[in-house]
């Protein structure tokens, strides 16, 4: 399953995606991980979610950040949910809608394969995206 939390940058999103994912903990099953540009929401973060630092690891495209989010998905089979904030940056794509949309799907794909949910903040209005990702977004800001 795909989340998609849309708005221009400085919008509250990430605030949303701390919370969302820090308030699932309480009922998780599974495992819960947290993919960033960076470290400074560490505190932030409940200390039994995973926090991935991607700055840390040479990604230069979206096929290889796919890769990488397919062994994130691969090592770990109790995974139930994995939170990208600031998508555009991790995934290194543009504001393309097509490329968006075809990278978007891609991870749902491999949610539906490994059985994880999805929770992605993009730095995009709900107009910029393709139309066929609408039923995707669950809050835009």
């Amino acid at each position: 399953m795909i989340q998609l939390i849309t708005g221009a940058k400085g919008k509250g999103k990430t605030r949303y995606l701390l919370e969302k994912a820090n308030e699932s903990i309480k009922t998780a099953d599974g495992h819960i991980v947290y993919i960033d540009k960076n470290q400074k929401h560490m505190y932030d973060l409940s200390n039994r979610i995973r926090l991935i630092d991607a700055s840390r690891f040479p990604l230069k495209s979206g096929d290889e950040f796919i890769g990488f989010i397919l062994g994130i998905a691969a090592q770990d089979h109790d995974l139930q949910e994995i939170y990208l904030d600031s998508f555009l940056t991790l995934a290194k794509i543009n504001e393309d809608s097509e490329q968006v949309k075809d990278y978007i799907l891609q991870l749902e794909n491999i949610g539906k394969i490994c059985d994880v949910s999805f929770i992605i903040s993009i730095s995009m209005d709900q107009d910029q995206l393709d139309p066929v990702l609408y039923d995707r977004i669950t809050v835009s800001l």
